[in-house]
């Protein structure tokens, strides 16, 4: 169970049917609180911190292991494995999604529907492609989070929340940033914005909920598209909430649009 400790596994709920949420980049599982009471009458909850984040246990981590999107995605499967979990409804935020993606290409037989929060399988623009980013938008941005990472996100927080409304959510964003390890953050950023999984989209087999966010400047609105356009058993839903994470900024919106996927599909309870 070593990977229960590892990642800082934690399970609440009254249901059966596994409902298992990934946070995004510089987050932990505390960025889930506003959105898992609505599901802990009918699943079993399971939040987990990814490596170098939160609580998990940063004495494990190697950079070697930990050189590719996969190896998160198979962090995952190992948490599946020792809770001997199946039917799963995941629930990614940002590059969890992807990292869900990939797990479910590995797995399919473990994962009922996935739940897809802020996605993207490229960030950089190409032919043919808009991720939201020129490349040397991206060199700009990991140089400046290599040169000095507090100052980095502390600028980068109010950029990716999109609620200028709503400074207390970057301030927290922030704060979540800056309490991760440092190295390893630096070394996920880059696997996060450099990662290509756009190859991944057509081997997914699992019904997916795409979750998409107005003025949205990591993952724009045609990225939703894209995906929609590229993973055969997908719905998309245009929120009205504003920035890349509605997990904190319109919680309700987001509970209700999951709700109402995994009631259309008749999801395993």
């Amino acid at each position: 169970m070593d990977v229960l400790k590892r990642n800082n596994v934690i399970i609440k709920g009254k249901g059966q049917t596994p409902m298992l949420f990934a946070h995004g980049y510089g987050c932990d599982q505390n960025m889930w609180r506003f959105v898992t009471p609505a599901f802990e009458e009918d699943y079993k909850i399971i939040l987990f911190d990814q490596m170098g984040f939160g609580q998990s246990d940063f004495s494990e981590y190697s950079a070697q292991k930990y050189s590719s999107l996969q190896a998160y995605a198979d962090d995952i499967l190992e948490i599946a494995e020792a809770l001997d979990l199946t039917e799963i409804v995941f629930v990614g935020h940002s590059v969890s999604a992807m990292i869900g993606v990939l797990a479910a290409n590995k797995a399919p037989h473990l994962f009922q529907n996935l739940i897809l929060i802020a996605p993207s399988p490229r960030y950089i623009n190409d032919t043919d492609y808009s991720g939201g980013f020129a490349p040397e938008d991206i060199d700009n941005l990991l140089n400046s989070l290599n040169s000095d990472y507090l100052a980095w996100s502390v600028a980068m927080a109010p950029v990716i929340m999109g609620n200028a409304d709503k400074p207390e959510w970057s301030e927290e964003l922030a704060t979540s940033f800056c309490r991760s390890h440092e190295e390893i953050a630096r070394n996920f950023a880059h696997l996060t914005f450099r990662s290509d999984n756009r190859a991944d989209l057509k081997k997914l087999q699992v019904k997916s909920l795409i979750l998409q966010c107005q003025n949205d400047v990591i993952a724009p609105l045609e990225v939703g598209s894209y995906m929609q356009q590229n993973i055969a058993n997908s719905n998309l839903v245009i929120l009205n909430a504003k920035g890349h994470c509605p997990n904190l900024s319109a919680p309700e919106e987001t509970i209700h649009a999951i709700q109402d996927f995994l009631t259309a599909h008749k999801v395993l309870q």
